[in-house]
Formats: C-alpha cells, structure tokens, sequence
C-alpha cells in the first residue's frame, strides 16, 4: 500500500513539474555573432513571455521549440509549438513572444478558436474582458488574431495589457480554445 501511495505522489508530482509553458531554443552548432546576437536576444524575450504565462495562465501547457530564421519578416507561432523569429530585432521583445505563444496554445490556430469567434462564444474571456472594460466589451476576432489585449502590435504594450492577455488566454482555454 505505501509503495502504490509513493508511486501514486510521484507521477502527480511529475505531472505538475512538466504542466505550464516551457522552451527550447534551437542554437546552430557554432553560431556566427548575427546568430548569437538574436539568440541573446530571443531567449530573454521568451523566457520573459513564460515566465509570465506560468506566472497567470494555469491551464497554458506547451512545450515550444523557438528556432531563429533569418528569413521570417517578424515571427510566428504555430499550434505544434514551433515559434520562429525572423532577422528583424524590434520583434524580438516579450510582446511579440507572449502573441506568438498564445497562437502555439490556439489563438487562430484550431477550429475551436475560429468556432468560438464567429458564435462569439467565450463566456469566461468575455466575462473577464467586460470586467475590465464595461459591458459594452467585447472579444473580436479576425485574421487568426484577437483584441482587445492580443497584444497584436508594439502599440498595444504596457505591464497591464500584457497581464491582461495571459488572463484572457486562460480564460480563452477554459471556455475550449484549444478544441
């Protein structure tokens, strides 16, 4: 019995040591300085967005791979996990990472999402949001993308508004945003 009670402790443990929103950054085996600069740059950002993520959003669980592709003109995530930032440094902040991981969790990336935002269907979120704003608010949805607090573009950048998107992804998750 102690030993089924000891077995049973350890695997929740190790259920909530893997649960929330973790990275690994693909580094090229020896970088030039373009690339170590943009890896500084990247893991600091990235490592900003989760710990924020894990700080605010309890049900976000992702284990995402960034990867730095010259190539990209800002960044995109995608549902699998991949994050990929391009050559351009202004993208390179936590902003844009806490957007990107919110399409790694669904954001414009699952049925659910696209479901739910042309039924305007989000109870949780839009309870939240109306919280916030009044009850006039309301989730919009277009392009893959949310707002208000998608953190869509630089302008949309304070402390406030990025607590407020973890918020609202959570809420987003718990009304089946991931499907």
């Amino acid at each position: 019995m102690r030993l089924s009670l000891l077995a049973l402790a350890a695997t929740y443990y190790a259920s909530l040591v893997s649960a929330g929103v973790s990275f690994t950054l693909r580094r090229a085996q020896n970088p030039s300085t373009d690339q170590q600069d943009a890896y500084t740059r990247i893991e600091k950002a990235v490592s900003l967005a989760t710990a924020r993520y894990n700080r605010i959003a309890k049900r976000a669980n992702k284990s995402l791979t960034i990867e730095y592709v010259p190539g990209v003109q800002t960044a995109d995530g995608n549902f699998n996990g991949n994050i990929r930032f391009g050559s351009n440094r202004s993208y390179m902040n936590e902003r844009t990472a806490l957007h990107e991981i919110a399409h790694t969790l669904g954001v414009g990336q699952t049925r659910a999402f696209d479901d739910r935002c042309k039924a305007d269907n989000w109870p949780s979120a839009t309870k939240l949001l109306k919280s916030w704003d009044g009850q006039s608010a309301k989730i919009n949805c277009g392009g893959g993308h949310f707002w208000p607090y998608g953190l869509n573009y630089d302008t949309e950048w304070s402390e406030s508004n990025a607590e407020r998107h973890c918020q609202l992804v959570d809420a987003m998750l718990a009304d089946g945003l991931a499907g």
